[in-house]
């Protein structure tokens, strides 16, 4: 057991160190305007030069430091979560290769090299989908690994149109593009590639079944990785998306998804999933608010949603570890009496989720609602913005209802304790940059303060949205579960809604099994039928058959010799 912990904390410790020293050196490229381009030639043949470029600056450094800092926590927490599983050396080098991929995604702005950690953020994310071997994580596992396929299709297509200016390096012309037809082809299809890996409309079914891999892995992968590849790629093209007419298209499945996941999580009732649709809602949100022109702002936000909902999968995670792996909030309740420090930790992140006055998320998801008040937005976006913020605040109402409050649900007795004290240290440093983590990064990235100036109405309108959503959240959890379950009464509209509008089944049936059957039926028909029989196998039997009539010919047996011999001098007396 000792040499397992001693690669966790080497590794904890490593990640740790690294991403603080990254953290403070982004702060100083921030204040002091530095960016540094560091060009490595890895082989010169000829004429020809290979390089790999890295790119230094305030956002790569301050990002790059936060995945290193949640990704040293999550391990840290992993020694506690996994000792039980004699693979743990294996997992911890798997994830270790996900923050790898990651980092090459960062700080490369180069196409090729940004590819490269594209597909492994792709590749690994497969492998811990289905690190529990069952049928299940098999599935969800295909699915993602699909969807996300689909999105490297878009990447591979858009680095064949960069050819058209000569380089693959975006930096050096992203700026230059103007509104050509092939700056619209390449927005196009990274917007695409983003929507995929960001899981946005109509790819956002693979995002909750991911949920199939550890939970370890989802307080990474939702936090601040594979989901938010699409959304840092979109923030780096962000001046070629607005220089184009797509960025409304952007803001309408930004808003949809957001809309759309914040309905479904108060349908559902698997604990990993409601906080999967979180995370959907909030993508929903970066990406509506990177169409309207504010990228460092969506970057603040990545930021401070990473720091809260990495420590929302954990505090999850140790309640279905306590729960005897139990992932339904109907078996829970009362858990404040028994997990008093894991209960905090969950109502904190919760709080600063819905955007709780000076929590992380209150920084970035309150300024985002202001800027959307004092911009030319339509009516429809406007409700996109507002409801989704009510309804964040509603399910999280109904959460906290479900699993904190009233006694415990479940049917077997089971022993419910805060003992697991490296899953506590690793919450216990994400409780504290979620609590000041958007102060400081609002001090560090917008020095000069913005001042929104809004009537008093629409100023406090955020926050009245928030409270009227968890009101109703928390009332009309009480009622539907003691009184008269209000959905099974609309079973089809719980049905559309719950299902994220029937997207898992059009992703699944639609997309995948039903034209893999129609692949089968015509391979079983055309290939394995017809090609075959009229084909090779057809005149293979054909030769055979009359090989065989032929050598029977030459035998010279008497009874065929007699026969030709009497049909002979039939024929001849016939014709004569």
């Amino acid at each position: 057991m000792n040499w397992r912990f001693n690669i966790c904390f080497i590794s904890f410790m490593f990640l740790f160190l690294l991403g603080l020293s990254n953290v403070f050196l982004g702060i100083y490229f921030c204040l002091n305007n530095i960016i540094y381009f560091l060009e490595w030639e890895i082989v010169t043949l000829n004429s020809m030069n290979i390089i790999m470029t890295l790119l230094f600056d305030w956002m790569s450094l301050i990002f790059m430091g936060f995945v290193l800092f949640i990704s040293s926590m999550v391990i840290l927490y992993s020694h506690n979560y996994m000792e039980g599983d004699v693979n743990l050396v294996r997992f911890i080098l798997l994830v270790l290769m996900f923050v790898l991929s990651m980092m090459l995604l960062i700080i490369s702005p180069n196409m090729i090299s940004i590819l490269l950690g594209w597909d492994g953020l792709g590749l690994i994310s497969y492998l811990l989908v289905i690190y529990y071997q069952n049928f299940k994580s098999y599935s969800a596992g295909m699915l993602t690994v699909l969807s996300n396929r689909l999105g490297d299709v878009a990447f591979l297509l858009s680095i064949a149109w960069m050819l058209n200016y000569g380089s693959w390096n975006y930096v050096f012309f992203i700026n230059f593009m103007g509104n050509t037809m092939e700056s619209q082809i390449i927005a196009f299809l990274m917007i695409f590639a983003a929507m995929t890996k960001s899981a946005q409309i109509p790819f956002s079914s693979w995002l909750p079944a991911a949920m199939a891999a550890p939970t370890p892995v989802s307080a990474l992968v939702h936090s601040s990785t594979l989901v938010t590849a699409g959304v840092y790629l979109m923030i780096r093209f962000n001046v070629l998306i607005m220089s184009t007419d797509l960025s409304k298209y952007l803001l309408l499945v930004g808003g949809m998804t957001m809309f759309m996941s914040g309905v479904g999580a108060n349908f559902e009732y698997d604990l990993k999933k409601i906080i999967a649709l979180s995370t959907l809602s909030q993508l929903g949100l970066m990406m509506s608010i990177l169409s309207m022109g504010l990228p460092n702002l969506a970057f603040f936000h990545l930021l401070t949603h990473a720091l809260f909902k990495a420590l929302l999968f954990m505090c999850a995670g140790v309640i279905i570890h306590n729960m005897l792996d139990c992932q339904d909030i109907r078996y829970m309740g009362g858990l404040v009496h028994q997990l008093p420090l894991t209960a905090s930790f969950f109502n904190t992140s919760n709080l600063a989720l819905c955007g709780f006055p000076f929590l992380a998320g209150f920084y970035s998801k309150d300024l985002i609602l202001e800027m959307c008040l004092v911009s030319n937005l339509n009516f429809v976006s406007f409700l996109f913005y507002f409801v989704s913020t009510g309804f964040t605040a509603c399910y999280t109402a109904r959460l906290i209802y479900y699993t904190m409050s009233g006694d415990l649900n479940m049917v077997s007795c089971s022993s419910v304790t805060d003992e697991s004290w490296f899953m506590l240290k690793g919450m216990m440093g994400m409780l504290f940059m979620a609590v000041v983590g958007g102060s400081m990064l609002s001090w560090v990235l917008f020095p000069s303060p913005l001042m929104v100036c809004l009537p008093f109405e629409l100023k406090t309108l955020a926050l009245s949205v928030s409270v009227l959503g968890a009101a109703i959240g928390y009332s009309m959890a009480h009622t539907n579960y003691n009184d008269s379950l209000l959905s099974m009464h609309n079973i089809l509209i719980s049905f559309f809604l719950g299902s994220m509008w029937f997207m898992p089944y059009i992703s699944t049936r639609g997309v995948y099994i039903y034209p893999m059957k129609i692949g089968t039926n015509l391979l079983k028909s055309f290939d394995q039928g017809w090609c075959e029989g009229m084909g090779g196998q057809g005149m293979y039997e054909a030769l055979k058959n009359f090989s065989k009539t032929n050598q029977s010919y030459q035998n010279n047996f008497l009874k065929i010799y007699l026969t030709f011999f009497v049909l002979w001098i039939i024929l001849m007396l016939l014709i004569f």
